[in-house]
């Protein structure tokens, strides 16, 4: 990851209360899980994209945080404040 990258993304959210999360290869439920996050998590958001909609805590979506290279998580279970993009899209 460049450094642009990193500091861009300096904002940390919180994943939902109580949430296994899982974390997976692309922006999508059809996309293998790489891991889990635990509950009580924080992420960096360094871009969103459109990809398989979600519904979670935090309402229905269709929009995937990228959260590290080759790792999405639905904006469902990230709290953002937000129920459009708060990051630049990907690509």
């Amino acid at each position: 990851m460049s450094t642009e990258s990193a500091t861009a993304a300096t904002t940390r959210y919180a994943i939902a209360p109580g949430t296994r999360l899982n974390v997976r290869s692309g922006p999508g439920t059809q996309y293998p899980v790489v891991r889990s996050l635990s509950a009580g998590s924080t992420v960096a958001i360094y871009c969103q994209c459109p990809g398989t909609w979600v519904t979670g805590p935090y309402g229905t979506t269709n929009i995937w945080d990228n959260i590290a290279p080759g790792e999405y998580a639905s904006d469902a279970y990230v709290h953002t404040g937000s129920d459009g993009y708060v990051a630049r899209r990907c690509g």
